[in-house]
């Protein structure tokens, strides 16, 4: 298990941008957007196309645990975001926990070796920290977002609006803009009646061991996450009165908080040249002081005030923008940003980390999913939160560097992945006609320009002696095809295919249709997760109805169902094996499916249920890309070398002199080393 070889690298800075599509970044790069990318190009090595090769499946959690641990989802069992329950197939479970994972992460071995490392917001196996050892430092690592939303965010983003019109003081839930809306939020339709969300949805069939298998009949997660309504507050806006300390010309209303429970009075204040320019936020009228003034245009970050969740207050950070204000004061609109509980630090190992942050760098800053509807909201508001929040993590990870003089840091940054599942889909004209794809095609050039931006914040390490590496976990991809195959779902089951094949039967009402509930005593098989595909094994499941001896043929079976399924006269299944022929791929295992399978290119969307190197339209691929420069690596080198996820820890572990991780399978990649003799 040793490695007997003297380490090449001081320090090494692992910069993981979630989503990053080197298709992509070379479009950008080519045309000059990305000159900080391109710089580290020049001055350190990658293959010609900037690919890494992938793992599968393509998805967050299992990908970010190859990264870290050098093998591939059949040997560390990290399958995906949810895993399901043994002996229930009806059932899954949260999987982004450490404890489900099999193999030796390499942040382990360079704590055990006495290197100072920092594993910073990590998705898939990060969280709890697997070692005590002092050398480690943990920041989250549950959930994809910026850092500590999955556990400190109590409160959603929203819109305000305000003007001499409206009578009442009233917050509406899921306001949905209209096409090219702005954020004046004149004319928007109220949804008042509509059903819950599917994620909430999903939390109300919890179990004790696990979610209920959510049945769907479309792709429901991707309109869940792609067409957010927004809620809306609505306030009058009057003549100033009953107030401590308010100009006479003032204009007041009330700003709403915590879904209505809490309300902030504001004024609407007059400037030197006689317009209204300004909106000052109190927590009471008899206040002198007030919690912020905002001036319209200008994202104010870090307001601290209340919120409240049930019978409990809570202590919260909050942005707010103020989006449209008229001259003469009579009408306003206003982004109210996510609430971040600032005393949780229940993510932080160990937990002083918390406070140093807060008391050097200031509070984590929430992050925001609004888009789509219009341009404003994802430019005034979307790109704006994620440019704060780069910001922040750029200086929480440059004072951590400093202070706990680290030698290591594995990071994670989410603005790619998060924003493109918001509208990458949307680049298609004819899925979504709220905009134009062109306005998508900016948005997505946007997204790219802002992550440009954060890693030319850490240019500089590379005079300093550090060595560089940026990578991803998969890239993201607009489909060719309209109409996507409806089999397996990342947060439920479509069950079309399966169900048109004869494996999968749903209970029927006095009617005959279907009631989205699977009939457990007629079905044979199902696709519980995307790409996974169960068999009702007696024996196996309380449910089972097939017998074990049959099993064999009945997976020969549904692959030969899979591959003979024709959407609008094209095949839709690219690839489908059984569960010991997946380990050709990297996959399988007993943490997956009897069954598995990939989409044909073209049926993709996003990501997930793809084989890694496939191709959308508008330059967009599942692909993860890999960047290296600085100390012990080659300067401006090409590499025709295929490096695969599993090969950059065993690569970082040979960089700095240490073993490698114990179920390591990947290798190094020695063409890149400024020292080795290896060419491709």
């Amino acid at each position: 298990m040793g490695f007997d070889r003297k380490a090449v690298a001081d320090k090494i800075l692992l910069l993981g941008v979630d989503g990053l599509d080197p298709r992509l970044t070379r479009k950008y790069v080519d045309q000059g957007k990305m000159p900080n990318v391109a710089e580290y190009i020049r001055r350190g090595a990658a293959r010609h196309d900037l690919m890494l090769l992938g793992g599968h499946p393509t998805v967050t959690p299992p990908m970010w645990t190859t990264l870290a641990t050098g093998c591939y989802a059949n040997v560390h069992g990290i399958t995906g975001f949810s895993r399901n329950i043994p002996g229930k197939i009806s059932r899954v479970g949260y999987n982004m926990d450490s404890r489900n994972c099999k193999a030796e992460q390499l942040w382990n071995v360079f704590a055990e070796a006495g290197k100072k490392t920092l594993v910073w917001h990590w998705p898939g196996s990060a969280w709890p920290p697997s070692s005590d050892s002092e050398n480690l430092l943990v920041v989250d690592g549950t959930s994809p977002g910026s850092v500590g939303m999955s556990t400190a965010q109590i409160e959603g983003e929203y819109l305000l609006s305000a003007n001499t019109e409206i009578t009442d003081i009233t917050y509406r839930k899921r306001a949905a803009a209209e096409a090219n809306a702005a954020c004046v939020i004149t004319g928007l339709e109220i949804e008042e009646e509509s059903d819950d969300s599917l994620l909430e949805k999903i939390a109300a069939l919890k179990g004790e061991d696990g979610n209920e298998i959510l049945i769907l009949n479309e792709n429901q997660m991707t309109s869940a996450a792609t067409e957010i309504g927004l809620d809306l507050a609505m306030s009058p806006v009057k003549d100033a009165k009953g107030w401590k300390n308010a100009p006479a010309d003032a204009k007041e209303f009330v700003l709403l908080l915590s879904g209505g429970l809490l309300r902030r009075p504001a004024l609407i204040l007059k400037g030197a040249d006689g317009k209204y320019d300004q909106v000052a936020v109190y927590r009471s009228k008899n206040d002198l002081d007030p919690l912020v003034v905002l001036t319209p245009g200008v994202m104010a970050r870090e307001i601290l005030d209340e919120a409240i969740v049930g019978d409990k207050k809570y202590r919260v950070n909050r942005s707010l923008k103020v989006l449209e204000l008229a001259e003469d004061g009579s009408k306003l609109s206003m982004y109210i940003s996510p609430a971040m509980d600032i005393d949780n630090d229940s993510v932080y190992s160990p937990k002083r980390l918390y406070q140093e942050i807060v008391e050097n760098v200031g509070y984590p800053t929430p992050t925001s999913n609004v888009g789509c509807q219009s341009k404003t909201l994802i430019t005034d508001c979307m790109l704006d939160m994620w440019y704060g929040n780069a910001d922040w993590q750029v200086k929480a990870l440059h004072h951590l560097i400093e202070s706990e003089d680290l030698d290591v840091i594995f990071s994670h940054f989410h603005a790619v992945d998060l924003q493109e599942h918001m509208f990458i889909k949307h680049l298609a004209e004819k899925e979504f006609n709220r905009l134009p794809h062109e306005a998508y095609e900016k948005f997505m050039e946007d997204i790219y320009v802002q992550t440009d931006y954060y890693l030319g914040k850490f240019l500089h390490f590379l005079d300093e002696g550090w060595t560089i590496m940026i990578f991803s976990d998969h890239g993201l991809l607009t489909p060719e095809e309209e109409e996507k195959p409806l089999i397996g779902d990342a947060f439920g089951c479509n069950v079309k295919v399966m169900e048109e094949l004869g494996f999968t039967v749903l209970k029927k009402d006095e009617n005959g249709n279907d009631i989205k509930e699977i009939d457990w005593e007629k079905t044979r098989a199902v696709a519980t997760r995307g790409g996974q595909i169960y068999i009702n094994l007696k024996g196996k499941y309380p449910t089972g109805i097939v017998d074990p001896a049959d099993k064999y043929e009945l997976e020969r079976e549904i692959i030969d169902g899979l591959y003979s399924y024709r959407l609008n006269g094209k095949r839709v299944i690219s690839v489908a094996l059984r569960n010991k022929e997946a380990a050709v791929l990297g996959t399988g295992g007993p943490e997956c499916g009897d069954v598995l399978y990939w989409l044909e290119e073209g049926f993709n969307r996003l990501h997930g249920d793809a084989l890694p190197l496939v191709e959308g339209t508008y330059d967009t691929s599942v692909t993860p890309i890999f960047i290296a420069a600085g100390q012990g690596l080659k300067k401006g080198y090409k590499s025709q070398r295929i490096i695969r996820q599993a090969d950059l820890t065993p690569t970082v572990a040979h960089m700095l002199g240490v073993r490698m991780p114990k179920q390591c399978e990947g290798a190094v990649a020695y063409q890149i080393l400024a020292d080795a003799d290896y060419v491709d």
